[in-house]
């Protein structure tokens, strides 16, 4: 199944299927009010969106075109939103030109952290900041929703409780990040409200392409008109999403609704850390990457980050080049 939650005069806004081509789209208020609802009670109403999934797709019943502009995050707010970092090589990048090797521990414990869940940003709506000098990047991920996940679950049983699939613009302030990190608690002022792609689906939606409770498609970021990055996100993933799940639920539950995401997906490409797609490679997933390939080449950055004004587009293509979750497409606009 593809699910969207459309806009409306609440704060959870209303639920809706979204047929696989992303054409068309039919609320279905009679099954399941919000994409929370449907979680909590997914065992009940998943058999009921699908039939009515179907219909959908057979053009059988009323249905409206599919607006991305009208979408808010499939999940405008959640209860937990957890971010891993498990593709080491952007890790390694990052300590690397800081002259820091990484932990040993690092291949077989993965990092996260607990971000703000409360405001997440529609897919189509501007990144609003008070100020472009902290550093703004996005940060290209794929994230899972999970179903009710118990404390000290196996990996394999975190994979069952996979619900639904998404993208993510992980914002990043990376101006603010070294001052909030030395004092050893962690991220916060540092993370602004992320974004997800306006479609959610179900891991079957996939096919081939989700195996090993990895996506294995490349994530297309596109920065001011121009291909950034197509890294292949099931590439180079040291940490599964079973894994990842197992891990946020090492010392608690999860509620039905949990977000856990993958981390910058990033590929070595061969080389050391990877190259530009002007140089022939699949790029990066966020500034930050180019900045560190420049400081250990160049002994400086030189590739600013995100000033306001400037605009982000993230997208996954399927084998025959057609959407599968919709776009992220954002301006960085100031606060007024």
């Amino acid at each position: 199944m593809k699910l969207a939650t459309y806009k409306n005069e609440t704060r959870d806004g209303i639920l809706m299927l979204v047929s696989r081509d992303l054409s068309r789209a039919c609320d279905v208020l009679d099954i399941a009010p919000t994409m929370q609802y449907a979680l909590d009670n997914w065992q009940e109403v998943a058999p009921q969106l699908q039939s009515r999934y179907e219909q959908l797709n057979d053009n059988a019943g009323d249905s409206v075109q599919f607006d991305s502009t009208r979408c808010e995050s499939p999940l405008p707010r959640a209860f937990q939103w957890a971010d891993g970092s498990a593709y080491v090589n952007h890790v390694e990048l990052v300590r690397k030109a800081r002259g820091a090797e990484i932990p040993e521990s690092f291949w077989t414990d993965p990092l996260m952290y607990q971000g703000g869940s409360d405001d997440f940003i529609g897919p189509n709506d501007d990144i609003i900041l008070p100020s472009d000098d902290w550093g703004i990047d996005f940060e290209g991920e794929v994230a899972v929703v999970t179903d009710d996940v118990p404390m000290a679950c196996t990996p394999e049983q975190g994979a069952e409780r996979i619900r639904l699939i998404m993208l993510v613009n992980d914002v990043s302030l990376r101006g603010l990040i070294p001052g909030e990190l030395a004092k050893g608690f962690g991220f916060f002022q540092s993370k602004p409200a992320s974004s997800f792609s306006p479609v959610a689906v179900t891991p079957d939606e996939l096919g081939g392409a989700w195996q090993d409770n990895k996506v294995h498609l490349p994530l297309r970021s596109t920065y001011n008109g121009e291909l950034f990055g197509k890294p292949e996100a099931g590439q180079d993933m040291t940490f599964d999403f079973g894994q990842l799940v197992a891990h946020a639920a090492k010392s608690r539950n999860l509620g039905a609704g949990a977000i856990i995401g993958s981390g910058t997906v990033s590929n070595k490409q061969g080389t050391e850390h990877g190259s530009a797609i002007s140089e022939g490679g699949v790029g990066y997933s966020c500034i930050a990457e180019v900045r560190m390939i420049e400081t250990i080449r160049d002994g400086k950055p030189a590739t600013p980050f995100m000033q306001f004004g400037d605009r982000i587009r993230m997208e996954m293509l399927d084998e025959s080049g057609v959407s599968i979750f919709g776009a992220i497409e954002q301006q960085v606009k100031p606060l007024r």
